[in-house]
Formats: C-alpha cells, sequence, structure tokens
C-alpha cells in the first residue's frame, strides 16, 4: 500500500512561481507523476518519473516551466513551477503506480495511487 500527501498549493499572480510537495509512505511503487484537472475539464498528466533515472516526462504545455524532481532520503517529490499562467489552475494530484510504459504516463489510469490534491490558482 502506497499513502501520498500534497502540500503548497496556493494563489499567485501569473509569471509567479510555487512548488509543491507529495511527502510517500510505502514502496510498492515504479513510477511516479504529477497531474493537474482543471474545473470541469478531465485530469491531465503534467510530468513523470521512474525513481532511479534521470530522465523525466513533461507535458507539452509545461515543458522549459516545470521540473519534477524527488528527495529520495526525505521519501518526498516536488514540482517547481515557474513563469505560471493561469492555465496552469487547478487541483494538481501526485500519484505513483508499477512500472507504466512512458506512452502511458500521461493517463490518469495507469497509476493506483493517489493523493488528496492541492488547488493551484493563477490569476491576477
Amino acid at each position: 500500500q502506497v499513502q501520498l500527501v500534497e502540500s503548497g498549493g496556493g494563489s499567485v499572480q501569473p509569471g509567479g512561481s510555487l512548488t509543491l510537495s507529495c511527502t510517500i509512505s510505502g514502496s510498492a511503487y515504479s513510477t511516479l507523476a504529477w497531474f493537474r484537472q482543471p474545473v470541469g475539464k478531465d485530469r491531465e498528466g503534467v510530468a513523470a518519473f521512474y525513481p532511479g533515472d534521470d530522465t523525466k516526462y513533461y507535458a507539452d504545455a509545461v515543458t522549459g516551466r516545470f521540473t519534477i524532481s524527488q528527495d529520495v532520503a526525505k521519501n518526498q517529490i516536488f514540482l517547481q513551477m515557474r513563469s505560471l499562467k493561469p492555465e496552469d489552475t487547478g487541483v494538481y494530484y501526485c500519484a505513483a503506480g508499477d512500472r507504466v510504459a512512458s506512452w502511458h504516463l500521461s493517463r490518469p489510469t495507469s497509476f493506483r495511487y493517489w493523493g488528496q490534491g492541492t488547488q493551484v490558482t493563477v490569476s491576477s
């Protein structure tokens, strides 16, 4: 069993920065990711990686602005977000799962474990 708890959401003006954290308990996972869900829209993949692998995967909409990282000692992953835009607004979730093929990383159904989500609002 894996449990995930997100923190760090909040309100920020366009162009600002925010860092989300996700604390993970348990070890039965091989893939970690961040997703987001705008109001009235489907959940979408933002960033993902395989622990122990340097390769990171990003959605086109956030490439160059968001960075996913991990602190192994603290069992945490992070999502550093900069140059935020109003369209980045939504509930952000961290997710964990078994080994997910790279072409399936953006699919919520590929992940078994989810946090409760944290709200990010980008508005002037």
